[in-house]
């Protein structure tokens, strides 16, 4: 069976009513033990990440900062969530949780943390609901540690992975690329490697179209060792904060494509499960565990 990596911490109590579903976490892992993908098995839980890994691609102040309960009010609304121990002890368990499941994926081919993609976190800021970019410290640390010399970050969550961009911009073995809806947040865009804007309501077959292809190219251009793959679901057509047009249908050709094309080319593939939005937070975990059915279904 295929790794997952989840912590009970990432669903801590957390106000209902805030725009950022924090239950999604823990239904989404409560639906795939119904389904018999999450079994204790194939469960790992990750611990608390080491601040020498977070400064990996994180300013020390910032890091510190935050640890204290000390952000300035600016920084706590560009971050976008209220701060509390709970949040403290989440964001201090999910980065690590990436890195794990990354090992995993090196090892097994593939490996799916029920969390992650919090692209928009910076160098030394939080923005988007995003405190620290799991992204780049695994990308980062899995280079330094000598476990592979190139990585593919393939984010497809709704909105740029601009946090991503900014803090590898100077890493030539980490190739960035954001497929995202053009007139979404941020406003301002970063650059990454390759930036694909997707136009507001688009649909299945468009995107689909210049996802595969995307993804295809730069398997054969850039030869990764690893792929992150932000399977982030705020494409779909209802969510609030999309501005896509994408079936469910669409969500699961999607992710079906991308992790056959790492089957095929017999790269390892890292699932983070990035953004999305619902108050029926039920249906939203629903929609985030197409990626790991959809792995379980071609990495039996």
């Amino acid at each position: 069976m295929i790794p997952l990596i989840t912590n009970p911490v990432y669903s801590y109590d957390f106000p209902h009513k805030h725009r950022f579903p924090m239950e999604k976490f823990g239904l989404l892992h409560t639906y795939l033990q119904e389904q018999g993908i999450a079994t204790r098995a194939n469960t790992f839980r990750p611990g608390k990440a080491k601040t020498e890994l977070l400064a990996l691609g994180h300013c020390p102040e910032y890091l510190q900062r935050f640890i204290t309960g000390t952000l300035s009010a600016k920084e706590e609304r560009r971050m976008g969530l209220p701060w509390s121990e709970g949040l403290l002890r989440r964001t201090l368990i999910s980065p690590n949780g990436t890195f794990l499941t990354a090992q995993l994926a090196l090892k097994n081919g593939i490996a799916c943390h029920l969390a992650g993609g919090t692209h928009h976190a910076h160098y030394d800021f939080a923005s988007g609901f995003c405190i620290l970019n799991d992204l780049a410290v695994t990308a980062k640390a899995l280079i330094k540690l000598g476990k592979v010399k190139r990585v593919l970050i393939f984010d497809c969550d709704v909105h740029q992975g601009d946090g991503t961009a900014t803090i590898l911009q100077n890493d030539p073995d980490v190739f960035t690329c954001s497929v995202h809806c053009d007139k979404n947040f941020p406003a301002r865009k970063a650059q990454s490697d390759l930036d694909v804007d997707i136009a507001k309501g688009t649909t299945d077959e468009a995107y689909l179209t210049t996802v595969v292809d995307t993804f295809c190219q730069l398997l054969t251009q850039f030869k990764p060792d690893l792929v992150l793959y932000d399977a982030g679901v705020d494409i779909y057509k209802d969510d609030p904060l999309g501005l896509l047009n994408i079936s469910l249908q669409g969500i699961t050709q999607r992710d079906r494509h991308v992790l056959m094309l790492c089957k095929q080319a017999n790269v390892p593939v890292t699932t983070v499960i990035g953004g999305g939005y619902d108050n029926d937070r039920l249906a939203l975990a629903k929609r985030h565990a197409i990626a790991v059915e959809q792995a379980n279904l071609i990495f039996k």
